[in-house]
């Protein structure tokens, strides 16, 4: 067969065919006296191979490599590339999900986030303290970023079902247009520390600049009591968490 014929045989064309040859895929057979190669059944069959391989997804050095396991040696590259597969399937799987939480979202929501973050709202007592959701808004850059983001949720989850951490908050918005002494300042700060659980604590990032970046940002955010109270109580977060 000519390279022609085979291409139409195989279904690809005649420049992919060279490039195989280029690649090492397929060896070149030999001309002809009138200069045309001469490509066998077995050529034939090889390119049907290589077509499908490629068309589950493989590139070129992934088809090479089973070709070569399929010529005697042990199939541990087909085994990893499907390893692979099923890894890359999982991930596509949980994109979905997210994507379809994300679709369900009334308008305005704030996701998209993990299933874990989303999911604490539903523990929370009913509160409409402007505190508890700044709290709850620090959380969504802590889910995009932290890798033990997962595992901190699930300790905030008892935190948030507590109601006297929503006590708490409604006594932060309280001292709102306090003065700088006001004397709730201290004991305010003490009992919001004393709410976090230890386990919360060993996750406290050791790189100062990322702690005192979010400590400066989310300060700016209160007015001067409330920044009182929470700058003390990121002080001692940060030195318990580090003590």
């Amino acid at each position: 067969m000519r390279i022609g014929e085979i291409a139409a045989l195989v279904g690809l064309t005649t420049r992919t065919i060279r490039h195989y040859h280029h690649a090492g895929l397929l060896p070149e057979p030999e001309r002809r006296l009138n200069g045309y190669r001469a490509y066998s059944v077995r050529d034939a069959v090889l390119l049907a191979r290589v077509r499908r391989l490629t068309g589950l997804g493989l590139d070129l050095d992934e088809v090479r490599g089973v070709l070569a396991d399929n010529a005697g040696r042990e199939p541990a590259g087909v085994l990893g590339l499907h390893a692979g597969l099923a890894r890359q399937e999982a991930a596509i799987r949980e994109r979905r999900c997210r994507l379809g939480t994300l679709l369900a979202a009334p308008p305005g929501a704030t996701g998209p986030v993990s299933p874990a973050l989303a999911a604490l709202p539903a523990q929370a007592p009913r509160t409409d303290s402007p505190s508890a959701a700044k709290d709850r808004a620090y959380l969504t850059p802590v889910d995009a970023t932290s890798a033990s983001g997962q595992e901190n949720f699930a300790l905030l989850g008892t935190l948030i079902a507590d109601p006297s951490v929503v006590e708490l908050h409604e006594h932060l918005d309280a001292p709102a247009e306090g003065p700088a002494d006001d004397p709730r300042i201290a004991p305010l700060a003490a009992d919001l520390m004393a709410a976090v659980p230890d386990e919360l604590l060993a996750t406290i990032p050791e790189d100062e600049v990322i702690v005192t970046g979010f400590k400066e940002a989310s300060l700016a955010e209160y007015a001067p009591v409330q920044t009182e109270v929470v700058g003390r109580l990121m002080n001692a977060f940060v030195e318990r968490g580090r003590g």
